[in-house]
Formats: C-alpha cells, sequence, structure tokens
C-alpha cells in the first residue's frame, strides 16, 4: 500500500506549482513544460473531485486525501519516465497536506504527511494571490487567500522547501520561474 505514495527513482529535475487555489498554477505548468519541451503532471484532485461534483453533488471529504495522493504519485510516476531533463509538477503531496490541515482542522492522514515530507523536489514555485480569482465547482474561498497564501508559505519554511514567490502577471511569472529554473538546473 505504502510503494503507492512513493516517488520513484527518476534522473530528472522536479519543480512544483505551490499556492492556493486560482492562482495560476495549470497556466504556468502548461507554460513552462512548452518552454522545456518536457511534460507536466496535472493536479490529479481536480479530475477526481470534479467527477465527485458531478455524479454526487460533493466536495472533498477526508476520506478522499488519500486516493487522491495515490492518484497523484501515479501520475507523476509515470510522467517522470516521460520527461526530458525536468519534470514539471502542477502539484505534490505537500500541498494535499497543506490542504488537509486548512479545511479539516489540522487534521492529516499519517500516512500522507509521512510521504508529503519524505517525497522531495528540486525547486518549488510558490504562486502569489495577485491574479484574479476565478470561480468553478471546486474552488470555494475567494475570501481567504492571503490566509490560504500565508499556511503554504510557512509550510515550504517549516520543511525547508527550496522556493521562490512569483508575482505579476503571466509573462513576469513565467521569465521569474524560467529564471529560477535554469539557476536550479545549473546546480
Amino acid at each position: 500500500m505504502e510503494k503507492a505514495f512513493e516517488q520513484d527513482p527518476a534522473d530528472v529535475i522536479k519543480v512544483v506549482l505551490f499556492g492556493p487555489e486560482s492562482t495560476g498554477k495549470t497556466t504556468l505548468s502548461e507554460q513552462l513544460a512548452r518552454h522545456y519541451n518536457t511534460v507536466w503532471v496535472p493536479e490529479y484532485a481536480r479530475e477526481y473531485l470534479q467527477d465527485k461534483w458531478n455524479n454526487e453533488r460533493k466536495t472533498c471529504e477526508p476520506d478522499d486525501l488519500l486516493p487522491i495522493a495515490k492518484g497523484q504519485m501515479k501520475l507523476e510516476n509515470a510522467l517522470a519516465k516521460k520527461a526530458t531533463r525536468l519534470l514539471v509538477c502542477d502539484t505534490d503531496l505537500l500541498e494535499t497536506m497543506v490542504y488537509s490541515e486548512a479545511y479539516y482542522l489540522g487534521y492529516c492522514d499519517p500516512l500522507l504527511e509521512k510521504y508529503a515530507l519524505k517525497n522531495w523536489y528540486d525547486l518549488y514555485l510558490l504562486t502569489y494571490i495577485d491574479v484574479p480569482w476565478e470561480k468553478d465547482d471546486l474552488r470555494d474561498k475567494p475570501g481567504e487567500r492571503e490566509r490560504m497564501f500565508q499556511y503554504f508559505k510557512n509550510s515550504l519554511v517549516k520543511y525547508n522547501r527550496n522556493f521562490i514567490i512569483l508575482k505579476g502577471d503571466k509573462k513576469t511569472r513565467l521569465a521569474m520561474a524560467i529564471e529560477a529554473i535554469n539557476k536550479t538546473m545549473a546546480i
């Protein structure tokens, strides 16, 4: 069971887009994958939870988090084998852990927490809340963007992750991300 939450060994630089809902992570993931001629790992939770909403009219519940984490790692491990020198991840298990703690009064399944902290990435791109919030079936906290951003940032600091904050329009964010990734790849 636990193997499903582990990263497979991969000889690629791994970059994660990280931050609150509706801050441009997916858009930037796609742009970076195009720029570096590589693949990007979509957010498994989005498809999983949209299906749940469409079929049951229910939002995320604590019992959904392990299947989401398992699906995310399955996608990441499969796509890491197809990546060139870089793998762009639209999310990771640490983001799932942050959402769990924020939504469920500090609770996170111990198995999710274990692999959220064990799995490792070379760089986190923390997306700021200076882009317009866009409503959809799954997004639900437009009034809590600042609090959620601080929660995400504090988690990166707490767990000693390498990160930069991306602010500005799409072009500015892309340029900042490329600069940071190029520095990371040169190391």
